[in-house]
C-alpha cells in the first residue's frame, strides 16, 4: 500500500483547477436542472387550476354568478385595458402601497431605534406595543377618517396602522439578538452608544431589516386595500367593493388576479434588491 502511493503521480495544479471547474459546472447544471423543474411544476399547477376553474363554470359546477370562470375573467381585464379604465386604478393602489411600504419600514426602524437606545422608553412603550399589535387595524379606519378626512392620508395611516408596529417589533428584536460581546468590545475601546449602534447593532441586523422589507410588501397591499375598501374613490380596493355592490363579481374576481399579479412583481421587485444589497456587503 505504501509502495502503491509512492509511484502514484502527484496531480498537478492545472489538473485540479480542471477538476475543481468541472464539479462546480456539474453543481451549476444541476442547480438549473432543478430550477427548471420548479418552474414547470408550478407552471403546470397554475394551467391545471385554470383549467379546472373554466371547466367547473362552463359545465356549471359552480355557481357562474358568484365565481365567473377565467376566459370571462380575462376578457372583461381586456376590455378595461383597452378602455383605458383598468391602469388609472392599478396606479393609485401601487402608488399609495409604495408609499405606505416605504414609510412603514422607515418609520418601524426609526421607531426600534429609539427603544433600543432608550431602555427606560423601551419599557414605557412595551405594554403600548404589545396592545398596538394585538388591535385589529380596521377598527382604527374610522378614527382615521374623521382626523384625516376621506382620501389618501386615511389610507396611508391605515397602511402605516399595520406596517410600522410589526417592523418595530422585528426590528427592536433583531437589536436585543447581537451578541454582547461585539458591543463590549467597541465599549471598551470608548466607543459611546452611536458608535455602538453604527458598528454592532445596525450592521448585525442588516439581514434582518432587509428581510422586513418583503414581509412590508404584503402588509402594504393588505393595509392599502382595507384603506380603499373604507374611502377610496378610485384604486383596486375600490374596484372590488364596486364589483360587490353590484353583484358584478367578474369584476371583483378580475381584481383580484390582477392585485396577485401586482403583488407577486413587487414582492420580486424586493427579493432582488435584498438580493443586489447583500451581495454588495
Amino acid at each position: 500500500m505504501e509502495n502503491e502511493w509512492k509511484h502514484r503521480t502527484p496531480v498537478s495544479e492545472v489538473e485540479m483547477k480542471e477538476l475543481s471547474r468541472a464539479v462546480h459546472q456539474g453543481f451549476l447544471s444541476a442547480q438549473k436542472k432543478k430550477t427548471k423543474q420548479v418552474r414547470l411544476t408550478q407552471l403546470a399547477i397554475l394551467v391545471i387550476f385554470f383549467a379546472l376553474w373554466e371547466a367547473a363554470g362552463r359545465l356549471k359546477w359552480i355557481d357562474v354568478l358568484l365565481f365567473s370562470y377565467p376566459s370571462k375573467v380575462f376578457t372583461l381585464l381586456w376590455d378595461k385595458l383597452l378602455d383605458g379604465s383598468l391602469l388609472p386604478h392599478v396606479g393609485a393602489t401601487v402608488f399609495e402601497t409604495i408609499v405606505g411600504f416605504a414609510l412603514g419600514t422607515l418609520f418601524g426602524t426609526a421607531l426600534a431605534v429609539v427603544i433600543w437606545w432608550s431602555p427606560f422608553l423601551s419599557r414605557v412603550l412595551d405594554p403600548y406595543i404589545v396592545v398596538l399589535n394585538s388591535m385589529p387595524k380596521v377598527a382604527l379606519g374610522p378614527l382615521f377618517i374623521v382626523g384625516l378626512g376621506p382620501g389618501l392620508l386615511s389610507i396611508i395611516a391605515t397602511t402605516l396602522s399595520i406596517t410600522v408596529i410589526i417592523t418595530t417589533l422585528v426590528v427592536y428584536g433583531s437589536f436585543k439578538e447581537v451578541d454582547a460581546n461585539y458591543v463590549k468590545v467597541v465599549e471598551i475601546f470608548g466607543g459611546n452608544k452611536r458608535k455602538v449602534l453604527q458598528k454592532v447593532i445596525l450592521p448585525a441586523s442588516f439581514p434582518t431589516i432587509i428581510s422586513t422589507l418583503k414581509a412590508n410588501v404584503g402588509l402594504a397591499w393588505v393595509g392599502v386595500i382595507v384603506g380603499e375598501f373604507l374611502v377610496s374613490q378610485i384604486g383596486l380596493g375600490y374596484l372590488i367593493i364596486y364589483g360587490f355592490q353590484v353583484f358584478n363579481f367578474t369584476l371583483v374576481m378580475s381584481t383580484l388576479i390582477v392585485i396577485a399579479i401586482v403583488a407577486a412583481l413587487m414582492y420580486q421587485a424586493v427579493a432582488y434588491l435584498e438580493d443586489r444589497i447583500t451581495k454588495q456587503r
